[in-house]
């Protein structure tokens, strides 16, 4: 006599196998669910990204982390040995342009440059660099198709996908794989505003829409006194111990943004290189600050300064020649100083220089406080330093010119950024700057202050 299950079997059999067969091969609820992909990603480079690597190395979870090759080891910055650390554990190391511009701002030489050689640097570091996120979320098809030419197989951009902070009619994740691999589809920048139910519902609502890819970004990680975009190491790590549970219970994993495109590396590619300055050529773009960028400041411009004092930067009409001057005011003082700088950048607006050489630099100043150049110097990477700094011009009520002729430029440097600076309260005035390699330079209108044979050493990169 058959006992039941025997029964149970030859009653499938007469009827084809399909009873028995579907109660063997029923899916579990597990595997009934679409794969929803997170990747958790963090800008900038920032030193106090390690606590949350700390973190996701506790739940045994990858994250990508974008660099700028040129900040790297810099004050508040990961350091070469971060880097080694985070890729032995698992992490993946991604590019984040050598100084982190607006790419879509700077000529189509420097954004190859900054693209290409902020990956080049990387991998002579030994790191598989396939993950580029664009500066500022600001790209272009051009950019994106030069993102493509050096070497990367992806770039992530910002903002794309639905949330409360923008965006509502977006889709709830990006596809796998995405339309474009060089316009990754993100979530907005995790910001202080944003609540545990925030990140938790970017996740379950992709979940119950039929899953595909939710790429988060984070910056700083740290309880306070960091500024926004920041996320408190105690919120971070509420979310990932939540995160490395849904594996297991709704089918959603966590991959680094290399691992998700599955592209394997490409050669390196280096950008152009930027001459050096030739003799006679005046090296600085705008020198008259007359051409104003989209941001209403002087193009090939930027605001510089450190420590604990209130900077207001401007421009003023006229200046000494032309309509436009720059004015810096510095209010509430206790430390360090501010001035106004040639770009630190590959070249386009930072002038190329060649080690052992001097040069002159001039700028016409007015000033109620004493002033003086501070002077960086670009590595051979790309990365910007201190190097040293003038002695110090009279204050003065009506322009005269600052003449300085630098030491000799140290091995190993190739570009150049200098300003008048203020470390102390009060204003200053500035116009019509030059930069000359000093074979072949013109006259200048006072004689100029030489430096001394032994130049002040390269020190970290404050601006």
């Amino acid at each position: 006599m058959l006992g039941a299950i025997g029964a149970m079997a030859s009653l499938a059999l007469l009827l084809g196998g399909g009873a028995l067969a579907s109660a063997a091969t029923a899916p579990t609820a597990l595997e009934d669910q679409p794969e929803t992909v997170v990747s958790i990603t963090f800008d900038d480079g920032t030193a106090n990204q390690m606590t949350a690597a700390a973190t996701l190395d506790q739940y045994d979870l990858d994250g990508t982390f974008y660099v700028m090759s040129g900040y790297v080891g810099a004050a508040n910055y990961l350091t070469r040995a971060n880097l080694d650390s985070l890729a032995a554990a698992g992490h993946e190391i991604g590019g984040h342009t050598i100084n982190h511009p607006d790419l879509t701002t700077v000529p189509a030489a420097e954004a190859v440059r900054q693209i290409c050689n902020d990956r080049a640097a990387l991998t002579s570091w030994g790191f598989t660099i396939r993950s580029l996120a664009y500066p500022y979320a600001a790209s272009t098809p051009a950019l994106e198709t030069t993102a493509r030419d050096c070497g990367y197989t992806n770039a992530r951009m910002l903002g794309d996908i639905a949330s409360r902070f923008g965006c509502a009619e977006c889709d709830t994740a990006e596809s796998i794989p995405p339309a474009n691999p060089f316009y990754l589809k993100a979530l907005d920048q995790v910001e202080s505003t944003w609540t545990l139910a925030d990140m938790q519902t970017a996740v379950t609502t992709a979940e119950s829409t039929g899953g595909g890819w939710v790429p988060f970004t984070f910056h700083n990680i740290c309880e306070s006194g960091c500024g926004d975009p920041t996320t408190t190491p105690a919120l971070f790590e509420q979310f990932v111990q939540w995160l490395a549970a849904r594996e297991s219970t709704n089918n959603t994993v966590v991959r680094t943004v290399g691992d998700v495109i599955g592209t394997a590396a490409q050669p390196v590619v280096s950008g152009p290189v930027a001459a050096p300055l030739a003799p006679g050529v005046n090296g600085i773009g705008n020198p008259s600050l007359e051409t104003a960028a989209a941001t209403g400041s002087p193009e090939c411009w930027m605001q510089g300064g450190y420590g604990e004092n209130v900077a207001a930067f401007s421009t003023v009409s006229p200046g000494r020649t032309g309509a436009t001057a720059s004015k810096v005011v510095v209010s509430g003082y206790v430390s360090g100083d501010a001035k106004l700088l040639p770009q630190f950048d590959g070249g386009s607006c930072s002038p190329t220089i060649l080690p052992g050489h001097t040069y002159s630099l001039r700028t016409w100043y007015k000033s109620t406080a004493v002033t003086q150049f501070a002077v960086y110097l670009r590595t051979s990477a790309g990365a910007w330093q201190y190097w040293t700094s003038s002695p110090w011009f009279a204050a003065s009520t009506d322009y005269t010119e600052a003449v300085w002729t630098s030491p000799a430029i140290p091995a190993g440097m190739t570009g150049i950024s200098f300003g008048l600076n203020l470390f102390s309260n009060g204003e200053i005035t500035t116009d019509d700057y030059s930069l000359y390699d000093t074979d072949g330079a013109p006259a200048p209108s006072v004689p100029p202050v030489v430096a001394p044979v032994a130049a002040t050493t390269v020190g970290a990169a404050t601006q």
